[in-house]
């Protein structure tokens, strides 16, 4: 038997997986060079608009063909449709045709190139990951320049482990529709990818960003996968496969639990009722967190919207989109953010190159400075309301201005949608995301003007502990029970009592089922997550009193530093539920050298 190998990427989409390796082969066609006459020039346009065409058709019968079974891909297909048409790409690749007189074949990769390049500098991960969307539609049409075969049919034996260099939406849409993937695992992506994506909305464990590890495995090869931890074994051993195989039993059970407990209520054993939400960034998403008992959205990220494409959304996009959601979802709440993106990353403007994007103009900040833009979509929010139980949120607020002129220009939009007979539904909370030091400090004051909260962890502790999460040299600072951080959600949370708000937290520690004991004895009474994680946190919120958990946070703050809080807190997870429940079955990892 060959020795074990493990390999280590990013958990993009979290349970475990054991199956054998099937091996998809995608890798890049060759792509000609070839010098033209200028007799041959027009032909090769000609060359080239044909391929396009037959590119868009190609993409439109596999949007049709996967129906219902596919819609999350429905997007993607889309956004793929727009890129093909693209100003600035057909215009680019015609001018290298004409005037470097080149074959469409080569200038197409070279525009590809370019473009691929200028994502690469983005800050957000979202943007980088969409590199590959580039990648996608030239290989597309290089095949089809070429009378290459694109869109198979992909048979997957079941429960194979899908092994790739990277796999393209269409590929991935038909893998999904077979029924048959145990999990994905792909050199490149990350938490974006639409692997990723498309992995979380179907619940099916993977890894991506293994750089070649997909090069050391063969068809056939035994693999066993953790999507949480990032862990591939290739060929483990008879003892890591039992263990693999019973956590992959547990999750099962624990699974058909989670459904038979879906409509119970979040109650704790001295009666605290806890609301449970869901993250969502696409409606696809939304069957999945209802089966797993969401009672509402509380975090529906909008930049999807604004994905690989040449130009801002229309109102018209928003409107159909929030509208879809907030049908979907009935009268359970719908919290919308407003577009949380920098000037780098809005399609249709001219990238504004800062030296740190992550504190500059971005979120709230670039859209009061962008009216045209933010009306577009505050418009579209307003006619949406009048289909279900709307609420919007800010985010990055750091300041009483920014929340009022946010709140003015929604106002004014409604009175200009009033003014044109427009119809919108009846007013609707107004709130924000706290997830900036300053908006701690100050969150008694934005509480008398702001409807709600919702509290962002993922930027707090990033911003109040002064890391940078992408920065693997200083990830390891990322501590969310840093005494700070537990002070900053006291105070946010205790100004929005007094002032008698609503307090959501919608960053990844409300998710965290092993952090639910502080967040209960902070007095938060509203979490949001996703859905794989409502199961696990409701587990612990209906065996926990909120009494008992704040004896535990008034010990537990006694210490100094977040490592003594942390071994307290884990020690007493530990202790008052089953820990493979509750933190997430531990598999093994491969042996040490």
């Amino acid at each position: 038997m060959s020795a074990t190998v493990s390999f280590q990427g990013i958990g993009a989409s979290p349970g475990v997986a054991v199956g054998h390796a099937y091996v998809l082969d995608a890798r890049r066609v060759r792509t000609p060079k070839v010098k033209l006459t200028k007799a041959e020039i027009e032909g090769e346009v000609l060359r080239f608009k044909t391929s396009i065409e037959l590119s868009d058709r190609q993409l439109e019968e596999l949007k049709t063909k996967l129906g219902a079974d596919g819609q999350e891909h429905g997007l993607i297909l889309e956004a793929h449709r727009m890129m093909l048409h693209d100003p600035m790409f057909l215009v680019e690749v015609t001018r290298l045709i004409k005037e470097d007189f080149i074959n469409a074949e080569w200038a197409v990769r070279r525009v590809g190139k370019r473009l691929r390049h200028q994502f690469d500098n983005l800050e957000d991960e979202y943007f980088r990951e969409r590199k590959s969307d580039i990648e996608f539609v030239a290989d597309r049409l290089v095949r089809n320049l070429m009378g290459e075969v694109v869109d198979q049919e992909i048979e997957v034996p079941p429960h194979a482990i899908v092994c790739a260099h990277d796999i393209s939406p269409a590929d991935a849409a038909m893998l999904v529709r077979s029924g048959s993937v145990g999990a994905f695992v792909t050199d490149l992506g990350g938490h974006t990818s639409h692997t990723a994506i498309v992995a979380r909305a179907r619940e099916v464990p993977a890894v991506v960003g293994l750089g070649k590890a997909c090069e050391s495995i063969r068809q056939g090869d035994m693999v066993a996968v953790d999507g949480r931890r990032g862990l591939v074994l290739l060929n483990p051993t008879d003892e890591q496969l039992a263990l693999f195989r019973e956590t992959m039993r547990r999750q099962l059970q624990s699974e058909q639990l989670a459904l038979k407990t879906a409509e119970l209520p979040a109650v704790t054993s001295d009666g605290v009722r806890i609301r449970l939400n869901g993250n969502m960034e696409f409606p696809e998403e939304i069957p999945s967190l209802l089966a797993h008992g969401a009672e509402g959205i509380g975090l529906y990220r909008t930049e999807f919207l604004f994905l690989n494409r040449p130009a801002p959304p229309t109102e018209e996009e928003h409107f159909e989109s929030y509208k879809q959601v907030l049908q979907a979802m009935g009268d359970k709440p719908v919290t919308i953010r407003t577009l949380d993106l920098g000037g780098d990353k809005v399609p249709g403007k001219k990238p504004d190159k800062e030296i740190n994007p992550a504190m500059g103009l971005r979120a709230i900040r670039y859209c009061l400075a962008h009216r045209e833009l933010f009306r577009v979509q505050l418009r579209a929010l307003l006619r949406a309301s009048a289909y279900g139980n709307l609420r919007v949120m800010f985010p990055l607020v750091s300041s009483i201005s920014e929340l009022r002129e946010a709140r003015s220009e929604l106002e004014a939009c409604r009175s200009e949608l009033s003014r044109q007979g427009v119809p919108v539904g009846k007013r609707f909370p107004i709130g924000i995301m706290v997830e900036t030091p300053s908006a701690a400090w100050i969150a008694d004051r934005l509480a008398q003007e702001a409807d709600f909260f919702s509290i962002g962890t993922n930027d707090l502790i990033q911003y109040s502990l002064a890391i940078d999460r992408q920065n693997r040299d200083v990830a390891y600072l990322y501590r969310p029970l840093h005494l700070a951080i537990l002070r900053s959600l006291e105070a946010i949370i205790t100004a929005a009592k007094k002032a008698g708000i609503p307090v959501a937290m919608c960053g990844e520690m409300a998710g965290d089922a092993a952090l639910t004991i502080v967040l209960l004895a902070l007095g938060l009474e509203e979490f949001s997550m996703t859905s794989g994680q409502i199961p696990m946190v409701k587990n612990v919120i209906r065996q926990m009193s909120r009494a008992d958990a704040q004896v535990l946070l008034e010990k537990a703050m006694a210490f100094s530093s977040a490592e003594e809080i942390e071994r307290f807190i884990k020690g007493e997870v530990d202790r008052r539920f089953n820990s493979g429940e509750v933190m997430g079955t531990t598999v093994p990892s491969a042996p040490k050298d």
